[in-house]
């Protein structure tokens, strides 16, 4: 009897390492597929190289990120002398040569050891990162799993394209706790992001303790509660409650700050101004061109009907945000503090005799220089407490303050024209890399403006037009006005999230779409593990009105396309289209439905659209 459930354990083992394919992301620079596995036991030892502490840290880290989904609580050693059965990890700087990318690796898989070496600790970590990867899905599990924990054999060299690879989340919209935003950080570990863009505020809500200015938490944190549409939302009453919102205390700010940095990510802090200011003026009003009774806004219209700017032309501006960004300075240690500077409102400066006589004082021409103005006197406040500004690219209207960065959303001229002037750039254009658009049709997705689809975030060139040598790198944004929760936050982020992972770190000449959407699909049976939320949307059907045709299209090759005119509910016994198919429209049609199948089976949403809704796009 034994020896049979030895024999079938044997077939176990080697069945799960015959079809256990191999679909990381990003994508290695390179990638060696070998012959055979590693097989993880109970008795299976981290072995580190030396005592450095983040070293031992990080074994220490492995160890429980093994321990949880498989019950092994492996033991951790310090030493050369490499043991059977052993994943080794290297320290040492003339392993990795590549010059520049401290953030390299290289990983090593065989039949008796796993190796991954690296010059740096952040280099080990990466290469960790990619490990857990190559486990069956189930290494993703918050509990126990039964199964073969067998790593395919290879051979990996890897290091980022850019070093800047950043995320942005959105927190003045909807808050979000500090539970939720470290799981968004464990996620953003897991596929090589470096930096966490955090929108602290904006008009509709304060989200940062500063001890010097109370009101910003006890008044501008705060708003009265509402749900729906996005600016159609009620304005607040006179003497409603404010119930909704929340913030950090500076204890939770240094706990995130730390629990990032031990996943090498950066927390880039941003403090939206002089626009976007609402909740600091509901806080503060005399700060206002026209102090009144300020209300933070909980997502009605108000743009132009309420002042949300500060004050360029009063000095108590400058030492309120002297006074902000000293805390915020001493919590971050991010090199860049964002100062926002987008969308800035000047209707109120125009009118103001203030701003009228700052701007004849200091032989500034219109509203754009005065901004300008503004914002270079903030440069010297960050300079003074020995930060770097950084702004959206409106920064450079007016006259670019003289060391700052941008940051390029609207589109790419703006990072195209910083970079011609010789500053830094990092690139966001919304129309690739703002992942709060729709993903699929409208009709299928919730509300939101826009739309992105994860082939265009995949397709995106971050250098295209841009000198090398001024281009940071790019980053994701999730603005979060149609994002009340962790799961819908997740929904939006992934897949789209791995696709700008992918571009922002693997070799421009790797990229086909085909691939990675064969490698997001497989990731989306790990984030079922994970329970972390997705969209499937790249499986939905594509439908456009077309010389006066209905074209059919897929996202992602290899799908059969059914569809009906009539009132049933299509399935594979329908007619079938092949992608990009155009098909006439019967007389007296007034509706599509289109739903995708793959080997017989519906994947993706079945989308029902008038014909007159067609004709309206």
């Amino acid at each position: 009897m034994k020896s049979i459930q030895f024999l079938c354990l044997i077939l176990l083992l080697s069945f799960g390492a015959k079809t256990q394919e191999i679909n990381l992301i990003p994508e290695p620079v390179t990638l060696l597929k070998q012959s055979g596995f590693f097989n993880l036991k109970p008795s299976t030892t981290i072995l580190l190289s030396n005592n450095d502490p983040e070293l031992q840290r990080l074994g220490r880290v492995l160890a429980e990120m093994i321990g949880t989904p498989t019950g092994y609580r492996l033991p951790i050693r310090t030493g050369t002398k490499t043991t059977i059965n052993a994943i080794v990890l290297v320290l040492e700087k003339t392993t990795f040569q590549v010059v520049g990318q401290e953030e390299g690796y290289s990983l090593e898989v065989g039949r008796n050891k796993i190796e991954i070496k690296a010059q740096t600790t952040h280099g080990i970590f990466n290469g960790l990162q990619t490990l857990i990867q190559l486990f069956p899905k189930e290494i993703e599990a918050n509990a126990v799993q039964r199964v073969a924990w067998n790593i395919p054999s290879v051979s990996i060299q890897d290091y980022p394209r850019f070093a800047w690879r950043g995320m942005l989340l959105d927190v003045s919209r909807h808050f979000h706790n500090k539970a939720m935003v470290k799981s968004y950080l464990d996620q953003l570990a897991k596929f090589k992001y470096n930096t966490f863009h955090w929108h602290l505020s904006d008009d509709q809500g304060w989200r940062i303790e500063i001890k010097k200015y109370p009101k910003l938490t006890s008044v501008g944190a705060w708003r009265v509660p509402r749900v729906g549409k996005w600016w159609k939302r009620p304005e607040p009453e006179e003497n409603e409650a404010t119930t909704e919102g929340g913030f950090y205390t500076q204890e939770d700010v240094k706990e995130i700050v730390q629990y990032a940095k031990d996943r090498y990510i950066t927390i880039l802090p941003e403090i939206d101004v002089p626009g976007h200011s609402l909740a600091i003026l509901a806080a503060y009003p005399e700060l206002a061109t026209v102090p009144k009774n300020f209300k933070v806004n909980p997502g009605s219209e108000f743009y132009r009907k309420v002042e949300n700017s500060l004050d360029p032309s009063n000095d108590k501006t400058y030492e309120f945000l002297d006074g902000v960004f000293t805390e915020i300075a001493q919590l971050f240690p991010h090199p860049y503090i964002h100062i926002g500077g987008d969308e800035c409102y000047k209707g109120y400066w125009e009118t103001s005799n203030n701003c009228k006589k700052l701007m004849e004082k200091e032989g500034l021409k219109d509203t754009k220089e005065l901004q300008s103005f503004f914002v270079k006197k903030v440069e010297k406040i960050l300079q003074s407490k020995g930060k770097k500004l950084i702004g959206w690219d409106e920064i450079l209207e007016g006259g670019l303050a003289p060391d700052a960065t941008v940051m390029s959303w609207r589109g790419t001229k703006g990072g195209i024209e910083a970079a011609k002037m010789g500053h830094n750039v990092v690139m966001t254009p919304s129309d690739f890399c703002y992942i709060d658009l729709y993903q699929g049709d409208p009709i299928l997705e919730p509300d939101t403006y826009g739309k992105l689809r994860l082939n265009k975030a995949y397709s995106y060139e971050p250098s295209e037009g841009i000198d090398s040598k001024y281009l940071l790198g790019g980053q994701c944004n999730l603005w979060s006005e149609n994002i009340p929760n962790k799961r819908q936050a997740e929904y939006m982020t992934y897949p789209r999230a791995l696709a700008t992972a992918e571009v922002f770190w693997s070799a421009k000449d790797r990229k086909n779409f085909d691939g990675f959407a064969k490698r997001v699909e497989a990731q989306f049976a790990r984030f079922d593990v994970a329970k972390i939320n997705y969209s499937r949307s790249m499986f939905d059907p594509i439908v456009a009105l077309v010389d006066k045709q209905i074209q059919l299209n897929t996202e992602v090759n290899g799908l059969d396309i059914h569809y009906t005119f009539e009132r049933g509910i299509p399935d594979n016994f329908y007619p079938k289209a092949k992608n990009g198919d155009k098909i006439p429209i019967p007389k007296g049609a007034d509706q599509i439905r289109v739903v995708n199948y793959r080997d017989g089976k519906p994947i993706g949403k079945i989308l029902l659209i008038s014909i007159a809704d067609l004709e309206k796009r």
